[in-house]
């Protein structure tokens, strides 16, 4: 199996540490378009393995797609990260172009893999890679969800003082502002999370992960990227090792929900043809207005894409 990671900053590097250091696969290629920099990073992955005893080969590469070629997975991390005071909007049409450019070289050196985009904006960027790749909606899809759950997880287990490894959650909608967490999905051992935690409490955490990408970014001044890597990290494992994990992921939606030709994330089954099987909750009337705002966000910021891409011709 070889996995490739394009992009070699802190979220890239992160996401092929942990796939090394989980010997998900025989190879990990790094790339990036500054020289040395992925060829520093997989050889200092590469040098702790006889610590950690792994036996995942890390190499790197710069801009050199050649090395990427055959991989079963690639995770796209390319992209400008988020500045103080930067939504993820503004990040748009640089990104857009960097994707866009990422995704044709994946695709002509390694056409039947499966792609994880984690670029931001992230749903649009999704949507990019994907009408780049000419793929199947199920094999181009975006890494937001489960970093969303991570940090929803993580705060619900301060707040009751559990082990976060108890506690399970779903989200859908867009990543950023809009995201719809569903307290009504959420368990803690089983237990509805409603049971043990105050709905005023519930309602801070809630607005808390909402916005948690931001309070990280005032925190550090830039993006995150433990959990992001290791949230790309998990899905590819799922995907390599066909786990059929239940994740929510963000893919293209076509009449599921109601909603047509939007990049969302929903719950679905993922395995190693990518989306298996997309999970279609029985939502309540202000879970589908709520998911429906999100649709209309991202819908917009997709509208904005495409007029930028017509106006570039």
């Amino acid at each position: 199996m070889k996995i490739t990671v394009v992009g070699a900053g802190n979220v890239g590097a992160t996401c092929a540490d942990v796939l090394a250091y989980k010997e998900v696969a025989n190879q990990v290629v790094l790339l990036d378009i500054k020289e040395g920099i992925a060829e520093g990073k997989a050889l200092d992955i590469w040098q702790k393995a006889p610590i950690d005893l792994y036996d995942t080969r890390t190499i790197g590469a710069t801009n050199d797609y050649s090395k990427t070629a055959d991989s079963d997975v690639v995770v796209i991390t390319s992209g400008l990260p988020r500045k103080p005071g930067m939504s993820r909007d503004d990040l748009i049409s640089t990104n857009a172009n960097i994707v866009r450019s990422v995704t044709e070289n994946v695709v002509k050196h390694s056409p039947n893999a499966i792609i994880i985009v984690v670029s931001n904006p992230l749903d649009v960027m999704t949507y990019c890679a994907h009408i780049t790749s000419k793929m199947p909606r199920t094999k181009v899809i975006g890494m937001a969800g489960i970093l969303d759950t991570a940090r929803y997880r993580a705060f619900l287990a301060e707040e009751i003082n559990c082990s976060p490894k108890d506690i399970q959650a779903v989200l859908m909608g867009g990543h950023g502002d809009t995201m719809v967490p569903l307290p009504r999905y959420t368990t803690v051992a089983g237990i509805p999370v409603t049971e043990l935690v105050a709905k005023d409490k519930l309602d801070a955490i809630v607005n808390r992960t909402i916005n948690g990408g931001g309070e990280l970014v005032k925190l550090m001044g830039t993006s995150a990227w433990y959990a992001p890597g290791s949230a790309a990290a998990q899905m590819v494992e799922a995907i390599v090792k066909d786990q059929r994990r239940i994740f929510p992921v963000c893919m293209k939606l076509e009449g599921e929900y109601g909603i047509d030709n939007c990049y969302l994330g929903v719950p679905v089954v993922l395995g190693k043809n990518g989306v298996e099987k997309i999970i279609e909750l029985k939502l309540n009337d202000e879970e589908k207005a709520l998911l429906e705002v999100s649709r209309q966000k991202v819908s917009e910021v997709m509208q904005a894409l495409d007029t930028m891409t017509a106006a570039a011709k």
